[in-house]
């Protein structure tokens, strides 16, 4: 984990405590989402890396996100631009996005096949990885042709791989051993 995601942990658990606090979950899932991408303008970066003073910085980081920003959203980008942590923002969206899929128990699952699947296997994999993993899953499905046949399955740290691809490559690495 980067130094910048350690320090936007904290800025990002509060958002999350208080969006959760207030029903808001949603709400300042767009807040960040907007302000992540502010964050990461040319222009906006190089005003993070300027001289300016945090008020100036906070009142432009405003002005520029407009009504995108409800008061407390306000107060966010302030008390980050106080502490020199604007720059940190899309961490903060990413950690509020994990927050958020731990609390809702959510997981993402990327897929990746070497055909097409079709919406009955995709359905039948979804419903074997939510009893396996008890939570609610949301498949992000690939194709890769180079894998021959079978697929590869990635759940943050855990990957399935039962691609023909990675079984040849164990196979070839035994018979030379």
């Amino acid at each position: 984990m980067s130094e910048l995601a350690n320090i936007a942990r904290p800025y990002a658990k509060a958002a999350f405590e208080y969006a959760v606090e207030n029903k808001a979950i949603a709400q300042w899932q767009d807040m960040l989402g907007f302000v992540a991408a502010v964050a990461q303008n040319d222009s906006i970066k190089q005003a993070l890396k300027s001289a300016m003073a945090a008020n100036r910085l906070s009142q432009l980081f405003i002005e520029v996100c407009g009504e995108q920003l409800d008061p407390h959203g306000q107060n966010l980008i302030k008390v980050m631009a106080e502490n020199g942590r604007l720059n940190t923002l899309p961490d903060v969206l990413v950690m509020f996005n994990q927050l958020k899929s731990d609390y809702e128990k959510e997981v993402a699952i990327d897929v990746t096949s070497a055909t097409e699947l079709s919406d009955k296997q995709i359905a039948d994999l979804s419903a074997s990885l939510e009893k396996r993993l008890a939570r609610k899953v949301q498949l992000n499905c690939k194709v890769d042709p180079q894998l021959v046949a079978g697929m590869v399955i990635q759940a943050g740290d855990n990957v399935i791989d039962g691609s023909i691809r990675s079984k040849l490559t164990r196979l070839a690495d035994a018979l030379q051993a």
